[in-house]
């Protein structure tokens, strides 16, 4: 079903009956280090590459997601996933001795609520009884592809934000559970360039799909912020949120400063731990998503949620052919397993 323009609305409203998160040992050292399912104490966990550190982080999250769901990789219909590094290599490496049908997705930072649309709306059709969503980012890799390589040692500027090392995985299915988060509502976001140039400014790129989405969801639905207990954004970060709230109120009247919240500011410490300006990455906000944010909708402490992921649409080599930072933000409304009453 559709509500409004560009909002979807679930009428089976898939549920969220699992999920699992596995960090770094910065993200660890972090406000929510201790709602992990487990911590690497190393940046290769173990391995040759950070590309295959990476790669692990995904596996390792799936496998302990399965584990707590308990079901079986046969047991799942489809997996929509994705991470930022080339042809998604982090994610298809990561899965492929599960025995799970897979469909890659990339929405840059985004890719944690894209994965999690995907799977609703497959688990809301009907086609599908369960569906997992899953992301994976690595600090180290995703300077080596974006950046420069860290043994350049280059300074970074106070607009750019930390890759978060970690990965985090989701399991949506059709299964009815007062206990459970719901899936509700989505809405699929539109590009948007305001000619931003600098690759260490990522919230001043991904801040206007922000507000728009943010803006068509309220139109959609015909709410108001007031009516949520939070709105997360992730990650545009300390530079971003800024941004993000003038945005809203000078070119939408807009005004959630009283609910808001982002993932790029809730992963660290921003004055302890060196971060410049907040976390980013496709795991900074599947993290939070996947630890603090439903484990609240789940124990009651949140009813009623609307997370909004943003992603800069950008390669490796666009910035040095003179590309500007185009910008995406993909939104889903989650609400507490024991909501009933919802507009």
């Amino acid at each position: 079903m559709r509500q409004g323009r560009y909002t979807i609305e679930f009428e089976n409203k898939p549920s969220v009956v699992e999920w699992s998160a596995v960090a770094g040992q910065k993200e660890n050292e972090g406000p929510l280090g201790n709602l992990f399912d487990m911590i690497i104490s190393d940046a290769t966990d173990g391995k040759d590459t950070w590309e295959q550190a990476e790669s692990e982080l995904q596996k390792t999250a799936i496998g302990i997601l399965l584990d707590k769901a308990g079901v079986k990789d046969e047991d799942v219909d489809a997996i929509f996933a994705g991470d930022l590094l080339n042809q998604c290599s982090g994610t298809g490496f990561g899965i492929r001795n599960y025995n799970i049908p897979f469909s890659g997705v990339y929405g840059a930072c985004s890719t944690s609520v894209l994965s999690m649309i995907n799977a609703a709306i497959g688990v809301n059709s009907g086609v599908f009884k369960r569906a997992i969503s899953s992301t994976s980012s690595h600090f180290c890799s995703a300077e080596k592809q974006f950046r420069q390589p860290l043994e350049y040692g280059g300074q970074r500027t106070p607009t750019a934000q930390w890759t978060v090392t970690g990965a985090a995985s989701a399991l949506v299915s059709n299964e009815k559970n007062d206990a459970y988060p719901k899936i509700e509502k989505a809405i699929i976001g539109r590009i948007v360039d305001k000619g931003v140039t600098d690759a260490a400014n990522m919230g001043a790129a991904m801040a206007p799909a922000a507000a728009q989405t943010i803006a068509d969801f309220l139109e959609d639905t015909n709410t108001t912020p007031e009516e949520y207990d939070l709105i997360m954004t992730g990650d545009l970060g300390k530079v971003g949120t800024a941004l993000l709230y003038e945005l809203l109120e000078t070119e939408y009247s807009i005004n959630i400063r009283n609910v808001h919240n982002d993932a790029g500011l809730m992963i660290y410490y921003l004055d302890e731990q060196d971060v410049h300006a907040g976390g980013s990455g496709c795991a900074c906000c599947g993290t939070v998503l996947c630890t603090k944010i439903l484990n609240e909708l789940k124990n009651g402490k949140l009813r009623k949620v609307l997370v909004v992921a943003t992603g800069a649409l950008l390669s490796a080599i666009s910035p040095f052919q003179g590309e500007s930072i185009p910008s995406i933000a993909h939104g889903i409304l989650l609400t507490g397993g024991r909501v009933t009453d919802e507009k």
